[in-house]
């Protein structure tokens, strides 16, 4: 399924007009229905605004599936590994790694798999 009908179907899901969920992420509802319709793909800022508005993640989004299907770490032990083997991550700084819980590890750990999965669907061929 497109970005665009995963955006429609949880969008009627929650039984929201175009101009309803348009309103709820700032957007125009001429450039929803153009997204919806697959005429255009949002940008990653708007893709968090929609998804926010409708309670749910961008991986949802993009895949059309529950997040809880999509992949994800389930210990801190896996999710650190994964953090540690990203260089770009590790050397780009503002938290520290030592510091942080199981739960912010983890946390952290999703939100890195999901948003490299994000960009991943802008620059596919």
């Amino acid at each position: 399924m497109s970005i665009g009908r995963n955006i429609k179907k949880y969008r009627k899901e929650r039984k929201l007009t175009q101009k309803d969920l348009s309103k709820m992420a700032n957007i125009s509802r001429s450039y929803l229905a153009d997204v919806e319709n697959e005429r255009y793909n949002p940008s990653l800022i708007v893709l968090n605004a929609i998804a926010e508005s409708l309670n749910i993640n961008t991986s949802q989004l993009l895949d059309g599936v529950d997040s809880k299907e999509s992949p994800q770490f389930e210990t801190p032990e896996e999710a650190m590994e994964f953090i540690l083997k990203q260089p770009a991550i590790m050397g780009f700084g503002g938290f520290d790694i030592n510091t942080m819980d199981d739960d912010q590890i983890l946390d952290f750990a999703n939100e890195l798999l999901r948003q490299l999965k994000l960009i991943s669907y802008k620059y596919k061929k």
